[in-house]
């Protein structure tokens, strides 16, 4: 930390305000960290003679310990998860509805703060007018969001009694989700003439208006056929602030897929991808049960689940994955 504080101190430090700012939030974290550390240290000394309050210091230090699992490049990073609703139509559109509901009720219990950037709605008609999500878009920020929810990347299978189905028929839904790291634009290069940027008027649930103005921003990135796309901002501006964030990950992602598939084939290495590549379970009817099918976690509280109770998942899929 003290070559970071160095650099706050010298003459030209604010001139680019962008790495300034980055550098001053690096330099607050770090010291969070060190004041979180020494403060368990103090409370453990003042507290070896109690038992119950050293059970209850355990579990803290049980929830610092798990960040020594996220060290890789971009795990203290923003994150940006994605939603995509599969096979499955209406019930698949709910579903997706429930997860970013998910998410972001787990998030709220980590402190990471949450944007939809875009969502995309599908048809209603269900019980209660309920509106479903054929895509969405979520900007998650906080440090480590991108190490906790990274592993959350995958298909999603939902098992109920279809609330859109008039005979009470079981359904199967499934969800894709993705989750990025929020790159820096000085990691990736994006050259303006590779973009075709265009305007649109942003909507909401039943194709109402949420702004009259054509500020919804969609980039098409020419050289890889990107396409994202941001609506929740009144002004085009941010929009496209966010719409460029969304791109410089998926451009980052993409490479990352790319360097993949060269060692899969240096090495032989077939690995499933898309809709196949399924990593959780959530069957509602004839039993209640959701179950990890990479780390084998599972658990009956359904409802504690889908309010965003995934510590357990999450925090296993981090240890399983390092």
């Amino acid at each position: 930390m003290s070559v970071l504080e160095k650099e706050t101190g010298e003459p030209d430090f604010w001139k680019d305000r962008k790495r300034a700012t980055e550098t001053s939030q690096r330099i607050s974290e770090i010291r969070l960290e060190i004041e979180t550390v020494e403060g368990l240290e103090k409370e453990i000394q003042d507290s070896k003679s109690d038992e119950s309050l050293m059970g209850r210091l355990e579990k803290r230090i049980e929830k610092e310990e798990i960040k020594t699992f996220l060290s890789g490049k971009y795990d203290r990073n923003n994150a940006i998860l994605q939603i995509v609703s599969g096979a499955g139509g209406v019930d698949a559109q709910d579903w997706a509805s429930m997860i970013l509901r998910m998410y972001e009720r787990y998030c709220a219990t980590k402190g990471f703060g949450t944007k939809v950037l875009h969502q995309s709605f599908g048809e209603g008609g269900g019980p209660e007018g309920r509106i479903g999500t054929k895509s969405a878009t979520l900007e998650i920020k906080g440090l480590y969001a991108y190490g906790f929810l990274k592993n959350e990347t995958g298909v999603h299978r939902l098992v109920r009694i279809s609330p859109f189905s008039a005979q009470k028929l079981r359904h199967t839904s499934f969800v894709l989700v993705e989750v990025l790291p929020e790159i820096s634009e000085k990691e990736i290069e994006i050259k303006p003439e590779d973009l075709k940027i265009e305007t649109f008027k942003s909507s909401g649930p039943g194709g109402q208006y949420v702004n009259k103005t054509e500020s919804a921003v969609r980039i098409l990135h020419l050289p890889t056929g990107i396409m994202v796309s941001s609506q929740t901002e009144r002004l085009q501006g941010k929009n496209r602030d966010n719409a460029m964030k969304i791109l410089y990950a998926k451009v980052y992602q993409l490479g990352k897929e790319e360097r993949k598939k060269e060692i899969g084939k240096i090495k032989g290495v077939k690995k499933s991808v898309g809709w196949g590549n399924q990593i959780r379970s959530y069957v509602l009817h004839p039993y209640k049960m959701v179950k990890d099918l990479r780390t084998g976690v599972e658990t009956s509280d359904t409802g504690k689940i889908l309010d965003g109770g995934l510590d357990e998942f999450i925090e296993a899929e981090v240890k399983y994955t390092n």
